[in-house]
């Protein structure tokens, strides 16, 4: 595991390819990125769904939250447990997001989104490093909040 702030705007998640990967170059037909958790590279089509962790939020009663902020949240909420599986039950799942985003819009955010963040948690948390660089400035997210 390493050490340095991970910046979202380069971990892709790619419709139709399971895991996280690192954004490593543009070619010439997409995008190569790298597996999180497997290390083998890809080549992913132009015309394929990718995107990056630091454009997806997800609903709250109040608005948006960025999935940054989520996974801050989880981590506040966890320390150093990993998140409910996917395949662990739904009050499990449900109750995680009731104490760490006790306000997520129960209408808009599904379970299969939960889900979908508890999997890309558990990656991160195993794979490289739960602190976040904070995209604006390029500070750690923690130093940008503290005025």
């Amino acid at each position: 595991m390493t050490t340095e702030k991970l910046d979202l705007t380069k971990i892709l998640a790619v419709s139709g390819y399971p895991g996280l990967y690192r954004y490593i170059a543009q070619s010439r037909t997409g995008a190569i990125g790298e597996s999180l958790s497997k290390g083998n590279r890809v080549n992913f089509p132009a015309n394929g769904k990718i995107t990056t962790l630091e454009d997806i939020s997800i609903y709250t009663e109040e608005g948006e939250l960025k999935l940054r902020e989520v996974f801050e949240a989880l981590k506040k909420t966890l320390g150093e447990a990993e998140a409910p599986s996917a395949k662990d039950s739904e009050a499990a799942i449900r109750g995680l997001f009731e104490k760490a985003v006790p306000d997520y819009d129960r209408d808009r955010f599904y379970l299969s989104h939960m889900k979908k963040v508890v999997t890309w948690y558990n990656e991160l948390k195993a794979c490289t490093s739960l602190d976040f660089l904070d995209p604006e400035d390029g500070q750690d997210s923690k130093d940008a909040r503290t005025e």
